[in-house]
């Protein structure tokens, strides 16, 4: 079981994390905001269909062809914990080597969306406020490295989940005997 989950874990790593450098590299620092986030999760997704492969490998080759929902989800989540650190590692390598300030950056375009919504001075020095605590909280690695693995890993739980759901039925892609 734990080989299965290393190795992949990894691949989903590997994936996922080479997709974000490639991302932040080809876009010069930080994508547009409202390609970011649909780059990102749909990587994560793609990535992350590594947890349905380890899991049925687990089934197949591991366990005969049979393995209850339990056994299933502990593999998944095994997979995208080892795929949330490689994520984790992928976005402090990004940012160190492109010299990027993510905050000060994601702070200015949110104050820049309450502008053009029309925010009113209070609701502007609010949100400014806000984005300050935030810039300064993002520059401790014990938020940040958290932070970061908050982004994919409920996405691996999800995906977990669905997996072991799918898989604990043996009929479901069973094992193909030759």
């Amino acid at each position: 079981m734990w080989r299965t989950i290393l190795k992949y874990g990894v691949i989903a790593g590997v994936i996922v994390g080479g997709f974000e450098f490639l991302t932040f590299v080809a876009f010069s620092g930080m994508p547009p905001m409202k390609y970011g986030m649909v780059i990102g999760y749909t990587t994560m997704l793609i990535a992350l269909s590594a947890v349905f492969m380890g899991i049925k490998r687990y089934r197949d080759v591991d366990r005969g062809g049979v393995i209850g929902f339990w056994p299933a989800l502990g593999v998944g989540l095994g997979v995208s914990f080892i795929a949330g650190i490689f994520y984790v590692a992928a976005w402090e390598a990004v940012q160190s080597m492109t010299h990027m300030d993510f905050a000060t950056s994601y702070a200015n375009a949110i104050i820049a969306s309450e502008k053009a919504r029309g925010a009113s001075a209070e609701a502007l020095a609010k949100v400014t406020a806000g984005m300050e605590a935030f810039k300064v909280q993002y520059a401790n690695p014990m938020y940040r490295l958290p932070m970061t693995f908050a982004e994919i890993f409920p996405v691996g739980v999800l995906v977990s989940l669905v997996s072991a759901g799918l898989l604990r039925n043996s009929r479901f892609l069973p094992v193909r005997r030759v």
